[in-house]
């Protein structure tokens, strides 16, 4: 079976990249006037690489994979904002907790932080989840403004509003970007 592919040339590239991301896409990144024969010889000396991690993907895994794009942050940032703003409202009815500034980010590796100092930063990409896991992330940053760990205590302040976070948690780590 042929390999497929996608190539992305680059004029900062240096040298041939190769990626397999989480979906099973191949991706090869070469520089910008390397010659494409030089580019195909590369793709077959990784071949056995190739298919032993897109095995290695397909047995991971079942995850749900959004894909996103640059202009994407921009887009979603004032949504990702607003639904944030809401359901801090909505949740400090309850726990009457005093954080200061919020901010949305284009966050790679994480869904929300708060600082010591109280003020709670968002990843964008919370406007492209599902209602029940927004309320997860917001309750959980909500909540590290009163217990700044992950203590018993901390899960539960969690726990009085989302008592299924446990589950709702095992959900959240299925969403890949």
């Amino acid at each position: 079976m042929p390999l497929t592919y996608t190539l992305k040339r680059s004029t900062r590239a240096r040298a041939l990249r190769l990626a397999v991301y989480p979906d099973g896409e191949v991706v090869v990144t070469a520089p910008a006037r390397l010659h494409l024969g030089i580019v195909e010889q590369f793709i077959q000396q990784k071949v056995s690489w190739i298919e032993e991690k897109l095995a290695y993907v397909k047995k991971k895994g079942i995850g749900i994979y959004i894909k996103t794009t640059p202009a994407d942050f921009t887009k979603h940032k004032p949504a990702a904002l607003a639904l944030v703003e809401e359901k801090l409202q909505i949740f400090n009815v309850h726990y009457k907790f005093t954080y200061h500034r919020i901010a949305v980010r284009n966050q790679k590796s994480r869904w929300g932080s708060c600082s010591k100092k109280g003020n709670l930063n968002f990843n964008y990409k919370i406007a492209l989840l599902p209602e029940r896991l927004v309320d997860y992330i917001v309750v959980h940053e909500l909540c590290h403004v009163q217990e700044f760990n992950h203590s018993a205590n901390f899960w539960s302040l969690v726990t009085e509003t989302i008592p299924n976070h446990k589950a709702l948690r095992a959900e959240l780590k299925k969403y890949r970007f």
